[in-house]
């Protein structure tokens, strides 16, 4: 998951702290109700209110069908359409992935070419850049493969007051601080020996899609990704200020403000983390039904990504294989099903604000969901979401033939 800088105790712009005193009181639902699939919304609502979660959203695919689209709120001052906006976090890295495998596609690129090969590495000046950073291969850099290791080091999306002070340079951080500052670190791991959750390491895939492509690494993804899906709504979310259509974003946490060096307290999902530095890793804002149609995408080769790029985004890592089967390709969660003949593949997004979900099922089933904040005075888990899910899917005792896509995706 994608985490910004670490938050103290306090308070979210506009709600108490905790959960909102009309959270069981208040429910609203918009979309179309389909009775058939009321089990996601008896879900989602025992999910929102133990949380106090004022804003909440849900889309579920079924045989490539959009069978539902659903906004949620518990509370009254707030109405959360489908076609709402949501930060999505880490659900980013499958675009950026996917980004990368374009240009390999197009004969632009090929994932076993070392990062260094097409990005500068410069260090401050009487560090040395490690000599491992050559073995660094995009696709390891996809694969979280590269030699960072956040549990060992920190995470660099994440350390904008070190760098600013390491560097001299004022805040808001841009890529080449934080690319600057980690040139000289030395890598915690020899490149393709752990996997390692980073940041980082999709911070520079962004950087690679810029480079190759001569386009800014958004308007890469739009021309070539999103624009041929129809998927018109999503856009590269702002620190501070708010899109059309964006939902607010709640937290009990505040901490100092990472745009400038003034050292001002503010609401963690507003200041906490800078969203132009985590552009490639999770800047993306995005609608649930957004999300499922961008999932559908991985079902058969298209104009998109043909079938060898779709090969290689399920392909098993050079190690990393956990212990009950699962791994991560590239941009997605990977695990096979019994007998190897489906997968399910998934990703998860966090943020100070966000908690966001994406999964594809062995059994064409698809559904993404979408919350405005990751945490609350229950200190109940939001992890659950994925059972809660689950549940809803199992509970269905017969899938509706509905398509919704037309509705939201009109051609």
């Amino acid at each position: 998951m994608a985490t910004g800088a670490a938050a103290a105790v306090g308070t979210a712009v506009g709600t108490a702290a905790g959960r909102p005193a009309d959270a069981a009181a208040t429910w609203l639902a918009t979309g179309t109700a389909v009775p058939a699939l009321a089990g996601f919304d008896n879900q989602l609502k025992t999910f929102m209110q133990a949380r106090g979660i004022t804003g909440g959203q849900v889309a579920v695919t079924y045989k490539g069908r959009l069978v539902l689209a659903r906004g949620y709120s518990t509370s009254s001052t707030l109405t959360v359409q489908p076609t709402s906006l949501f930060r999505v976090a880490s659900l980013t890295k499958s675009f950026t992935s996917a980004a990368i495998l374009k240009l390999v596609q197009d004969g632009k690129l090929s994932l076993s070419t070392p990062v260094t090969s097409i990005l500068t590495f410069t260090p401050p000046t009487g560090q040395t850049v490690d000599p491992r950073l050559k073995t660094v291969t995009i696709k390891r850099l996809l694969q979280h493969l590269g030699g960072w290791d956040r549990e060992l080091s920190g995470d660099p999306t994440g350390m904008d007051a070190t760098i600013s002070k390491a560097l001299g340079v004022p805040m808001e951080l841009r890529h080449a601080d934080v690319i600057k500052f980690m040139a000289g670190r030395k890598l915690d791991n020899a490149p393709g020996t752990k996997v390692a959750y980073s940041n980082y390491g999709f911070l520079l895939a962004g950087r690679v899609i810029e480079k190759v492509s001569g386009l800014p690494y958004a308007t890469y993804v739009q021309q070539k990704l999103l624009t041929p899906l129809k998927i018109t709504r999503m856009q590269q979310g702002y620190t501070i200020a708010k899109h059309a259509g964006e939902v607010p974003y709640e937290s009990q946490y505040t901490a100092k403000t990472v745009l400038d060096n003034s050292g001002t307290v503010v609401p963690a999902p507003y200041g906490s983390f800078s969203m132009r530095i985590h552009d490639a890793n999770g800047g993306w804002i995005a609608s649930a039904p957004d999300l499922v149609r961008w999932a559908k995408m991985f079902d058969a080769p298209s104009t998109v990504l043909n079938s060898t790029s779709l090969s290689s985004v399920w392909a098993k890592p050079e190690t990393g294989l956990q212990p009950d089967g699962w791994y991560y390709g590239l941009g997605w969660q990977v695990r096979p099903t019994t007998g190897g003949t489906g997968r399910n593949t998934w990703h998860t997004g966090s943020l100070p604000g966000t908690f966001t979900l994406l999964v594809r099922t062995y059994n064409g089933m698809s559904w993404a969901a979408l919350f405005n904040r990751r945490d609350d005075a229950s200190g109940k888990s939001y992890g659950d979401i994925d059972q809660a899910m689950w549940t809803a899917a199992n509970s269905v005792t017969k899938w509706p033939t509905n398509d919704l896509f037309p509705q939201y995706f009109p051609a």
